[in-house]
């Protein structure tokens, strides 16, 4: 059982660049395909961690893999979306997006480093939340937007009226200021560190 999260982190990863393919063809039923494989890619993240939490099943390795495994699911959801509607999702989110995951991943070397843990903050995991959400949400509009379906003009109407890209810089904004936090909420980290005598 103790290596059931990290193998669920593992599928996570493994099905995320299989999305990206998937979106990205022209056929709409490997489009339609990818929706629920990036689903199934968003449960293993919760089922990962209830397993590791309530059957003893954590691990150093898992405690660094869990979260790699999130990033890289996320940013293949927004990369998708900018290779595919590069007017309506522009790229400028998603280096913030990914520069905000790569300093908080070197601000936790270098805490480590000092002999120091950072906890992952209640903002941060909202906001990992609500990029799951939108994710989901415009995912699925670029999918029946390119069908022939009723729902497909209201995908139309969430993408084109330019909402879902309010929401696309909303995310991002919230994902900046979750850095912010984590460099105030840290700031102890970049002082001298005490020398004592010998």
């Amino acid at each position: 059982m103790k290596s059931v999260p990290n193998l669920l982190s593992w599928l996570r990863m493994i099905l995320a660049p299989v999305f990206v393919v998937l979106y990205l063809q022209d056929e709409i039923l490997w489009v339609a395909l990818s929706i629920p494989v990036f689903t199934i890619a968003a449960i293993t993240d919760y089922l990962d961690g209830y397993i590791a939490r309530n059957y003893g099943a954590r691990s150093d390795f898992g405690i660094f893999l869990d979260p790699l495994a999130d990033k890289v699911l996320t940013f293949s959801g927004f990369i998708s979306l900018s290779i595919y509607f590069p007017d309506l999702f522009p790229w400028i989110g998603v280096f913030l997006i990914v520069g905000r995951d790569i300093f908080t991943t070197l601000l936790r070397v270098f805490a480590k480093k000092r002999g120091k843990s950072i906890i992952t903050s209640n903002s941060a995991k909202a906001k990992t939340f609500s990029q799951l959400i939108f994710l989901i949400i415009a995912l699925l509009a670029g999918v029946f937007v390119r069908t022939s379906l009723p729902v497909g003009d209201l995908a139309a109407w969430l993408l084109y009226t330019g909402i879902l890209t309010w929401l696309y810089f909303a995310v991002v904004l919230f994902t900046v200021y979750t850095a912010l936090e984590y460099i105030i909420t840290n700031r102890h980290l970049f002082g001298r560190e005490k020398q004592t005598a010998a």
